[in-house]
């Protein structure tokens, strides 16, 4: 979910328990009636927002788990590249000096 997105759900949420809250309030019943109806709504409403928030947490989780993964799996490839690489420049260098000391022990001589 984008930063966005979720600013928008807020919004909706929010503006949508106002909303329900302004009904009541002007609605023809008793004050005990109205309170319990907007504790109702309130509690709803809350309910409602946690389920959202929860639900974006795990989605957020799982995406940076699977980046987190991807990442491993880059590094580990990228590791292992450059290990052969060091290989091939050690063998490269391996065999400058044996070159080396064979034009050395021919200058010996």
């Amino acid at each position: 979910m984008s930063k966005d997105s979720g600013s928008i759900m807020l919004a909706l949420l929010t503006g949508a328990a106002i909303g329900a809250g302004v009904g009541i309030l002007y609605a023809p019943d008793k004050g005990d009636n109205t309170r319990k109806k907007i504790s109702k709504q309130a509690k709803k409403t809350s309910d409602d927002i946690v389920s959202r928030i929860s639900h974006a947490t795990e989605e957020l989780t799982k995406t940076a788990e699977a980046k987190k993964l991807d990442f491993e799996a880059k590094l580990d490839k990228t590791v292992s590249n450059m290990s052969y690489k060091a290989d091939d420049i050690i063998l490269g260098l391996e065999k400058k000096l044996e070159d080396l000391r064979k034009k050395n022990a021919q200058l010996q001589k």
